[in-house]
């Protein structure tokens, strides 16, 4: 009685593996009808405010803050939590979103799927926050449909330019620290503490006062970059407990 081969451990190269990952485009455009309605349905032209997309943007926000935490985390191991904190919210901030929902085409989809001719369809298709809007909402969409893991890496994959131009710019301290003081109703000046060194190579400190109270020092090449380093400063002491939050 002949042998029987034993089996090889090897996969066969006869017949490759076609099953690429989709993109989020590509997973966008497969979402059922009735589950894509009501992501691309304005409140301008819903019957009831909650058949807009609104709930779903709430439930999207989540959804792609934590595909982007995730990502941030295991991308960058030597990152501390203030270092992905800012990143992360440079990344989902509504003109980056706003940025995504455009190469994806999502302002033409939103405009296919209006049923009330008298919106202002153009000027919702090309806003900002309509678009941002609209993103989070289809990510909820998705997420309701396939569940967190297989939409995750396509979520990373098209904000991955996102990612790298918050990397390759540098934040801005002073902008950052103006509008979490405004918020709160208060505001930041900036003093000129010193300048040393010849004309050709002179090192600035700045000061960043906060309702009268010297609330971060900066040194740089030039006057701005000590006062973003400043800012930096005051950023970092406005979370600590006790620091400059408490003096209102």
């Amino acid at each position: 009685m002949p042998r029987r081969s034993r089996p090889s451990g090897r996969l066969s190269t006869t017949s490759p593996r076609t099953n690429k990952p989709k993109t989020l485009g590509q997973l966008i455009d497969a979402l059922p009808p009735e589950r894509a309605a009501s992501a691309f349905t304005h409140a301008s032209w819903a019957e009831d405010r909650v058949d807009s997309y609104e709930r779903l943007e709430f439930l999207g926000d989540s959804v792609l803050e934590l595909a982007l935490a995730h990502e941030l985390y295991t991308r960058f191991p030597d990152y501390d939590e203030g270092q992905m904190a800012k990143i992360r919210s440079a990344v989902v901030s509504r003109a980056s979103c706003a940025i995504v929902a455009h190469e994806l085409a999502l302002g033409d989809r939103l405009v296919a799927e209006a049923t009330d001719p008298t919106v202002e369809l153009t000027r919702l298709a090309s806003n900002t926050n309509v678009l941002a809007a609209v993103l989070e909402s289809v990510l909820a969409a998705l997420y309701l449909e396939h569940g967190f893991e297989p939409i995750a890496p396509a979520i990373v994959e098209a904000f991955n330019g996102r990612i790298e131009f918050a990397l390759n710019n540098q934040v801005d301290h002073k902008t950052e620290l103006q509008e979490q003081l405004a918020r709160a109703g208060r505001s930041v000046s900036y003093t000129l503490l010193n300048a040393e060194g010849p004309p050709h190579s002179r090192t600035f400190t700045s000061a960043a006062v906060i309702d009268g109270e010297e609330a971060g020092v900066g040194r740089g090449s030039s006057k701005k970059a000590a006062e973003q380093n400043a800012a930096r400063e005051a950023l970092a002491r406005l979370d600590a407990p006790g620091g400059v939050r408490a003096a209102r």
